[in-house]
């Protein structure tokens, strides 16, 4: 966890729980399972969902124990995602730390992140709410999917449309799910549940356009992963669309364009391209209008020290280098 961003540090206690009850659910299963537990959770993360989650049912006054169970389940879900998404990506580091499945086989890794999504299940379960059960195997079959839809369908492929679902499939779907269960098991009327989902995905929508964008901009050794690394694997992101649409005669805006994969000298140069232009800004402008829609929906719900922390972790979105 991150001491230094006020929205983090408002729930520092209650993320302390969220770790520690991950930490059980590992309790009386084989010793290496316990291993890798405490391995995801000593790699950090700032918490955001989790964080998210407990700041918006504390806003609509959820039951504790029910807010506990449900930011636990989502912070699991979305740890079990990260160990497959390494393995499948063959990703031997994350924020500068081994993967599981630099130290595993690939059978133990995916093995381990199955584990971890049927704990975020039963804890999800203890909520004792359907509402809450349903929205997070609907999220989890969303997440699954896009997955599914990245790993087997075409590459190099520059189409707003396609990444506009990609994102959402990939991080704004749980964005949404984090706010929406917490006002679930608040017991918040519709109107209530609505705006605080609507407030999830827009920012859930930046925080990943925001990750595209240091994909093309940030430092290695800060992100714990490859620059470049989307466009090198034939991934599309916004950045890349941008400057498609805004250089249709440039030569690798076109070869992009027409779908086609390059090589890696041809990449270097479109990345070089792309920092260059303005693309970045254009797209980090986009960021920014989610997040004002998100704010907008947000400022719908109760005045309170929540709200306005729900409101730093909006603007943290847009202004985070790493």
């Amino acid at each position: 966890m991150n001491k230094t961003v006020s929205f983090i540090a408002s729930v520092q206690d209650e993320l302390r729980e969220v770790e520690d009850l991950m930490r059980r659910q590992a309790e009386g299963y084989h010793p290496d399972i316990r291993a890798a537990m405490d391995l995801l959770i000593s790699a950090g993360g700032k918490r955001v969902r989790p964080a998210l989650t407990i700041l918006a049912g504390k806003m609509l006054g959820a039951p504790p124990d029910a807010l506990l169970s449900i930011a636990t389940a989502i912070e699991m879900l979305h740890t079990a995602t990260l160990v497959h998404d390494d393995l499948i990506d063959g990703s031997l580091l994350r924020r500068g730390m081994p993967t599981l499945n630099a130290k595993w086989s690939p059978g133990a890794t995916v093995l381990t992140g199955d584990f971890i999504f049927a704990r975020a299940a039963k804890l999800a379960a203890e909520t004792n709410s359907v509402p809450v059960m349903k929205l997070f195997s609907k999220t989890l079959t969303v997440i699954v999917e896009g997955e599914i839809a990245q790993l087997l369908g075409s590459r190099c492929t520059a189409d707003r449309e396609s990444y506009y679902k990609r994102i959402y499939a990939k991080t704004a779907s749980l964005f949404e799910t984090s706010a929406w269960a917490a006002a679930m098991v608040s017991n918040a009327d519709e109107q209530t549940a609505e705006a605080a989902r609507r407030y999830g995905y827009e920012i859930g929508m930046a925080f990943q356009i925001i990750d595209d964008i240091l994909d093309f901009v940030g430092d290695q050794n800060t992100i714990g992963k490859p620059v470049g690394g989307d466009l090198r694997q034939g991934i599309v992101t916004l950045p890349a669309l941008h400057y498609v649409e805004t250089h249709p005669n440039d030569s690798y805006a076109q070869l992009l364009r027409d779908g086609e994969c390059m090589n890696n000298d041809q990449i270097d140069c479109l990345l070089t391209a792309i920092r260059d232009s303005d693309a970045i800004q254009r797209s980090h402008a986009e960021a920014e209008q989610y997040v004002a829609r998100g704010l907008e929906n947000l400022r719908s719900l109760p005045a309170c020290a929540e709200r306005y922390a729900l409101e730093e972790l909006a603007e943290y979105i847009v202004d985070r280098k790493f």
